[in-house]
């Protein structure tokens, strides 16, 4: 029987997905073999050793110590592309919205305290104040083609405003998705030159950190409207809030929000409501559930943050999924323990990722365990888990 700790409000179509006669999954799980979140912050716990694998029903993983667990042996998994429809719907909410000028009106009409011709007057006199732009023909740079950019760049496009994206990681599945009237920028001051806004998609990584500078703001034709629904910190605050009042950024459209924008009618910040739909908490619920299983029952990686993707159909009576460190000869000596046991290996698959390596090994019969010992004593390896076939039981170590 496998053991998920189920954290936070998951939604129930995702926790349908663990058959009962397989799982038991709920917030109170002692030695689970796998934990399933959404937003509770894992870093400052001490994990149970008993934990295999972690998934998050969601994009961002900083609630949870990757770096720790990727020297353990355990997978982290998300579900990026789940509520990329619901971050869609937002961006060009946000984006309309500043177009308009909605949210100063919005403020300007519930501050009208008046009745009849004198409201009729007031909205007429004020309504000058917030004259905006229409998209069509308006140039929208998309800085991320994953998931979310990618869609955000073909609804602008369906909308009539020309659009420029970049991504140097650009993967072949989205570019096959990306319309082909999306025109690619050579380099990011490019798209930033050309732009009438700027949308940020981007993972919080080193490289993309203060992504937008003041440095990088010197390339922006004023006035722009920036839109941030990757994370706060891939901009400079302080160099945003300059342009704001430089008139470099017509309007700065966050996710995000942050006292420096306080009260300022050019900004525009919503409480993280990127994935906040009953579709998207339903999709990553799902997608997270089914990556959990496919690695507790088969071993089988797909969107790992830090682990490689492997997968392999079963072919043998037990498999071994092994995570190492990514050094040389950990392979050859745990083929040559199985070997010098009598044990062949029916089919072998083996990836990398960085300073990690994932592999999954089929074998004909059962393996004693002074041979399992002699495998998971191989320097290098990190996390050594056994899986029978076709078990109900649940996992075997």
């Amino acid at each position: 029987m496998y053991r998920i700790l189920a954290l936070d409000d998951i939604a129930s179509v995702g926790l349908d997905r663990f058959p009962s006669h397989r799982y038991r999954v709920g917030p109170e799980i002692d030695a689970p073999d796998a934990i399933l979140l959404r937003s509770a912050d894992l870093r400052a716990e001490p994990l149970p050793e008993s934990v295999q694998a972690i998934a998050r029903a969601g994009v961002g993983v900083n609630n949870i110590p990757v770096e720790r667990l990727s020297g353990a042996g355990v997978p982290v998994f998300n579900t990026p592309g789940a509520n990329a429809n619901a971050v869609k719907e937002l961006v060009l909410t946000g984006l309309l919205m500043a177009a308009r000028n909605v949210l100063p009106a919005l403020r300007f009409v519930h501050g009208l305290n008046l009745e009849g011709e004198a409201l009729e007057r007031a909205v007429e006199e004020g309504k000058r104040r917030f004259d905006g732009f229409e998209l069509p023909g308006r140039v929208l740079g998309v800085i991320g083609l994953g998931a979310v950019g990618v869609r955000v760049a073909n609804a602008a496009r369906a909308l009539g405003m020309e659009v420029i994206g970049y991504d140097p990681q650009l993967t072949l599945d989205r570019a096959w998705e990306l319309s082909s009237e999306v025109r690619p920028a050579g380099s990011l001051d490019e798209l930033l030159s050309r732009a009438d806004a700027v949308s940020l998609h981007v993972p919080l990584i080193d490289a993309t950190r203060n992504l937008v500078s003041a440095e990088r703001m010197r390339r922006f034709r004023a006035p722009v409207v920036l839109l941030n629904f990757s994370r706060a910190e891939v901009v400079d605050e302080d160099a945003v809030r300059a342009g704001l009042d430089a008139g470099t950024i017509l309007a700065y459209v966050t996710d995000f929000p942050s006292p420096a924008f306080r009260g300022d009618n050019r900004a525009i910040q919503l409480p993280h409501l990127g994935a906040s739909t009953r579709e998207a908490r339903e999709n990553c619920a799902v997608m997270a559930a089914e990556r959990l299983r496919g690695f507790l029952e088969d071993g089988n990686v797909e969107g790992s943050v830090n682990f490689p993707d492997v997968s392999m159909p079963r072919n043998g009576a037990v498999r071994l999924a092994i995570a190492n460190r990514n050094v040389p000869n950990v392979l050859s000596r745990v083929s040559s323990a199985l070997g010098g046991a009598g044990h062949n290996i029916v089919e072998m698959l083996n990836k990398s990722r960085d300073a990690i390596a994932y592999t999954l090994v089929d074998v004909e019969r059962p393996i004693e365990p002074e041979v399992l010992d002699r495998v998971a004593d191989t320097p290098g390896i990190l996390s050594l888990r056994v899986i029978r076939a076709e078990s109900d039981s649940g996992p075997e170590s």
